[in-house]
C-alpha cells in the first residue's frame, strides 16, 4: 500500500467526531430515589468507620431520618403538581414522576419507616450475658451453632448491617414502579431483591431455617428474574427499544421510521406475545400470585418477622405499581389478550390462596397463604383497566400494607423459651392471658377478611367496584366467595384466642418497647382511619392515578 494511501486513512480516522451528549437529569424530581441511596452508602460507612457499641443507634437514627425525609420530598414533589399537570418522563426517559409513582413511593417509605421500628426492637428477648438482642444473628457469617457465634452472642455483637440493606431494598423499590423502561426495570428490581435474599438469612433464633428460608428465595428469585430478562430481550426484538413509549406505539402501530437493521423483526407479534409473558411471569413472582407463589410460606417463615413484614408490605406495592404501568402504558393496546390470562391468574390465586391457607398450623404460614388471597384481589382491580381501576389498587395497597406490617409486629410479641411462638396451638387462650395484644390482632385479622369499618373492607369494596365496571362481574363473584372461605380462617384464629382455655405451658406475652408499640398503633389506627372514613384517601388515590406516558 503507497504511503499516501495509508496518509489518507490517518486523516479519515482523525477527523473529529460529534460530541456525545452529556446527560440531562432532573435532581429534584428524582430526589427521593437519591436521599435513600445517599444514606444507604452513609450507612455502609458507618459499618466501616463507627465503633461497634454506636453502631445501632447511628443506624436507626440514620434510616428513619432518610426515610422521613424521601417522604418529604415525595409530598413536596406531589404539591408541586409533579403528580398531575407537571408529571413528566425524567433522566433521559427511565423514570416517570407522575401520580401513581409518587404515591406508590410514599407508601413504600411509610411501610419502611414503620417496619425499621420492628427491626430497631431490643426488648422482647431476656438479655444475653448482659447484651440487649434483637431479631437478627449475633454474626451474621458464623456457622449456626459454632464456637464463633457463641463468643459473638457473649461479647453482644449485632447484625446492624440490616438498616444499610433496608435502604438499599427501599431505594430499589422507590425506583421500580417508577421505571418507564425495561432496564430500568431490570436494575430496580436486583437491587431491591439482593438485599431482601440477605435480609431473609440473619434469623437469631432457627438460624438453619432462616438461611434455608433465604437460599430457596434465591434460587427461585433468580429463574424469575431470567425470566423477566428473556422477555425484556424479546420485547426489544420486537419493538427495537427498551422504552415504554416506543414499545406502546409499536403495538399500537404508530411509530414513525424504522431502522432498518431492525425492520426484520420489529413488529412480529410471536416475539410480542412471548416477551410479554416472560415479563409477566417476573412480575407475578414478585406479587406472589399463583402459580409463581411456591416462594411465599417457606421464606415468609423462615424469614426474621421484621424482615417477613418488610417484604409482604413493601415489595406487594412496588411489584403491582410496576404491573400496572406495564400493562396501562406499554400494553393498553393488547388488553384482550392480556385481560384472559390475567382472569385465570387472579381466580387461582384468590381461591388457592384462601383454601390452602385453611389447612395451616403455623400463623407465619397462615398470613404468607392469606398474602397469596390478597394478591388475586388486588389483580381483580388490575382488571379493570380502567382508571378506577389503578386508583382502587392504590388504594388498596396503601391499606394492606400497614395492616400487614401491624399483624407481623404482634407475631414478633408472642414467645416462649425458643423465641417467638408461631404454632397456632400456643396461641389458644391468648385473649384471656394478654386481653389487649389479641384485640389488636383481632382488628388485623378482621381487616384482612374485609369486614366493614376496617380498611380491608373498604380496599375490597374498591376493587371490586372497579372490576364490575370494568366488565368482570364474575371475578367479583369469584372474589366474594374467596373472602367468605378466608373470613374462615381468620375467624378461626380469633376464636381459638378468645374461647379457648389458655394452656399451662403457653408462651407469654413480650412487652415491647416504643418502636413495636408505635408499629402497631400506626398499624391499628390506619386499619380504623381508612374503614370509618376512607373518602378522603379514595380521592387522593383517583387525583393519583393518571400514569404519563
Amino acid at each position: 500500500m503507497s504511503a499516501t494511501a495509508v496518509h489518507s486513512l490517518w486523516t479519515t480516522a482523525a477527523e473529529p467526531i460529534t460530541k456525545i451528549p452529556a446527560p440531562h437529569i432532573e435532581y429534584v424530581q428524582l430526589s427521593p430515589v437519591l436521599i435513600v441511596v445517599g444514606a444507604a452508602i452513609v450507612s455502609v460507612l458507618v459499618e466501616a468507620f463507627v465503633p461497634r457499641k454506636g453502631r445501632y443507634h447511628s443506624q436507626v437514627f440514620l434510616s428513619v431520618l432518610a426515610l422521613a425525609a424521601a417522604f418529604a420530598a415525595v409530598v413536596g414533589l406531589a404539591a408541586g403538581g409533579y403528580g398531575s399537570t407537571k408529571a413528566h418522563i425524567a433522566a433521559m426517559g427511565a423514570i416517570a414522576v407522575d401520580g401513581p409513582a409518587l404515591f406508590l413511593q410514599g407508601t413504600i417509605l411509610l411501610a419502611a419507616v414503620v417496619a425499621v421500628f420492628t427491626f430497631a426492637e431490643r426488648r422482647l428477648d431476656p438479655a444475653d450475658h448482659g447484651h440487649k438482642v434483637d431479631s437478627f444473628a449475633a454474626e451474621a457469617a458464623a456457622v449456626p451453632g459454632s464456637d464463633q457465634e457463641k463468643a459473638a452472642v457473649k461479647a453482644g455483637f449485632t447484625t446492624t448491617e440490616v438498616f444499610p440493606l433496608v435502604l438499599f431494598a427501599v431505594a430499589g423499590m422507590l425506583v421500580f414502579p417508577a421505571a418507564n423502561d425495561l432496564l430500568t426495570l431490570f436494575v430496580a428490581l436486583e437491587v431491591f431483591s439482593l438485599p431482601l435474599y440477605l435480609l431473609c438469612a440473619v434469623a437469631r433464633r432457627k438460624r438453619l431455617m432462616s438461611q434455608e428460608a433465604a437460599v430457596k428465595y434465591f434460587l427461585l428469585g433468580a429463574f424469575s428474574s431470567a425470566f423477566l430478562l428473556f422477555g425484556i430481550a424479546l420485547l426489544y426484538g420486537y419493538a427495537g427499544s427498551v422504552s415504554y413509549a416506543t414499545i406502546a406505539n409499536v403495538v399500537d402501530g404508530s411509530v414513525g421510521s424504522v431502522d432498518p437493521a431492525l425492520a426484520q423483526t420489529m413488529g412480529n407479534d410471536v416475539l410480542l406475545l412471548i416477551g410479554f409473558a416472560l415479563v409477566l411471569m417476573g412480575l407475578l413472582f414478585k406479587v406472589g400470585a399463583v402459580p409463581f407463589h411456591m416462594w411465599t410460606p417457606d421464606v415468609y417463615q423462615g424469614a426474621p418477622t421484621p424482615v417477613t413484614g418488610f417484604m409482604a408490605a413493601a415489595t406487594k406495592v412496588a411489584a403491582f405499581g410496576a404491573l400496572l404501568r406495564l400493562l396501562y402504558v406499554v400494553l393498553p393496546g393488547l388488553t384482550w389478550d392480556w385481560r384472559p390470562v390475567m382472569w385465570g391468574v387472579a381466580i387461582v390465586t384468590m381461591l388457592g390462596g384462601a383454601i390452602v391457607a385453611i389447612t395451616q398450623t403455623d400463623i407465619k404460614r397462615l398470613l404468607a397463604y392469606s398474602s397469596i388471597a390478597h394478591a388475586g384481589f388486588i389483580l381483580a382491580g388490575v382488571i379493570a383497566a380502567t382508571p378506577s381501576g389503578v386508583s382502587s389498587v392504590l388504594f388498596y395497597l396503601a391499606a394492606y400494607s400497614f395492616v400487614t406490617i401491624g399483624a407481623f409486629a404482634v407475631v414478633t410479641l408472642v414467645r416462649d423459651a425458643g423465641g417467638e411462638a408461631t404454632h397456632l396451638s400456643k396461641w389458644a387462650g391468648l385473649g384471656r392471658r394478654s386481653p389487649l395484644v389479641a384485640a389488636v390482632f383481632a382488628v388485623f385479622l378482621l381487616a384482612f377478611a374485609g369486614i366493614p369499618l376496617t380498611a380491608g373492607f373498604s380496599g375490597k369494596f374498591a376493587v371490586f367496584t372497579a372490576a364490575a365496571e370494568g366488565g368482570a362481574g364474575a371475578l367479583v363473584v369469584i372474589g366474594v366467595i374467596s373472602s367468605a372461605i378466608a373470613a374462615f380462617f381468620y375467624i378461626r384464629v380469633i376464636v381459638l384466642m378468645f374461647f379457648s382455655e389458655p394452656r399451662p405451658d403457653g408462651p407469654t406475652v413480650a412487652v415491647p418497647s416504643g418502636f413495636t408499640a408505635a408499629t402497631i398503633t400506626v398499624g391499628v389506627a390506619v386499619t380504623l382511619v381508612l374503614g370509618f372514613a376512607p373518602q378522603y384517601f379514595l380521592d387522593l388515590a383517583s387525583q393519583a392515578g393518571v400514569f404519563v406516558r
